[in-house]
């Protein structure tokens, strides 16, 4: 079994390394990155439809803009430039991936504007908060797409199906930030965008490495270059993936001081809980259910067991809705 994986790794690098082989992906590449009208029409189309699907909070329709979203070609086409120092590839590679970016922020930002929610729903906000999970999708799904480009028996809608999740949802939230004046929300969406971009190409760079299309001498200074821009984005992303942790554990303790502190209160139930890390101690909204008002004392008793369970102190705001049950009658005895 291992001779016949081996066998065919080698097979699979000696079909990179023949020229009639290579030459056909260039051209490929080349024209999946050329900018024409084609690829305008599936830019705006995927971008209306997910930014409406993120305004509508709708997952199925942000799923249905990902499917025809076409900025993976590009990304490819450009990954594989650099690999081969081909300036044409390069360069039209780069034109798609801008030009295609910025129509796209710019449709979300003026359906954002037409629209005008108050506040966005949770689809929007899950795309402004990147963390080292998103970098790992982002090379995955970089790495299916490498490999679909060399291996034919692979279609190439997979590729580009697992690409698209990746980046236009980002691109759209970009421009609804920027409608709503909403900074954190577009830096935020802006960092998972850069993040799913080099991650894509990175892996794609080291796919077309492996299977041959080019040397280690050659591809050395583009790869370096390449994870050192990925490198530097791994300091907010690991920092927003510890907060995600310690989210998590948080959310945990206090779901379990709910259920078990009875006597402290009552019957309550959790909903929803939201932390701003910023401030100091940082702030945990709860939203609960209550049949019984929730008293200071109460809260003072949790905020010690937070501590104590977390190693560090929190405030912690109840956001109380009261449970009364209402009848048409009174029930018999």
């Amino acid at each position: 079994m291992g001779n016949n994986i081996r066998d065919r790794f080698k097979n699979f690098r000696r079909r990179g390394s023949q020229p009639e082989q290579l030459q056909q992906v260039q051209t490929d590449l080349l024209a999946e990155s050329t900018l024409d009208s084609a690829y305008i029409i599936l830019i705006i189309s995927s971008c209306a439809i997910a930014t409406l699907g993120l305004l509508s909070n709708s997952a199925a329709v942000i799923i249905g803009a990902m499917i025809i979203a076409p900025l993976m070609l590009p990304i490819r086409g450009l990954a594989f430039g650099a690999l081969q120092a081909d300036i044409t590839l390069f360069r039209k590679g780069i034109i798609a991936v801008a030009l295609g970016t910025l129509l796209a922020v710019a449709i979300a930002f003026i359906l954002g504007l037409l629209v005008g929610l108050p506040s966005y729903g949770s689809e929007i906000l899950a795309r402004s908060r990147p963390t080292l999970l998103d970098l790992g999708i982002a090379v995955a799904a970089g790495g299916i797409s490498g490999y679909a480009k060399v291996e034919t028996k692979i279609s190439t809608s997979l590729a580009g199906t697992a690409i698209a999740v990746a980046l236009m949802p980002p691109i759209c939230v970009i421009g609804l930030g920027l409608a709503q004046g909403n900074w954190s929300l577009s830096l935020g969406a802006t960092l998972l965008y850069l993040t799913n971009l080099l991650g894509i190409a990175l892996s794609c760079m080291v796919t077309f490495l492996v299977a041959g299309y080019t040397s280690i001498a050659r591809a050395r200074q583009p790869l370096i270059w390449t994870m050192a821009l990925t490198a530097i984005l791994l300091i907010p992303l690991g920092v927003s993936f510890a907060r995600l942790v310690r989210q998590a554990q948080l959310e945990t303790s206090l779901r379990r001081a709910l259920l078990n502190r009875t006597v402290t209160f009552g019957r309550l139930q959790l909903l929803n809980s939201n932390t701003n890390w910023l401030t100091n101690p940082p702030e945990v909204r709860l939203s609960v259910r209550a049949r019984e008002p929730v008293t200071p004392r109460q809260v003072q008793l949790l905020e010690e067991f937070i501590k104590r369970e977390m190693g560090q102190p929190f405030t912690l705001i109840f956001e109380v809705g009261q449970v009364e049950e209402i009848r048409s009658s009174e029930p018999t005895p």
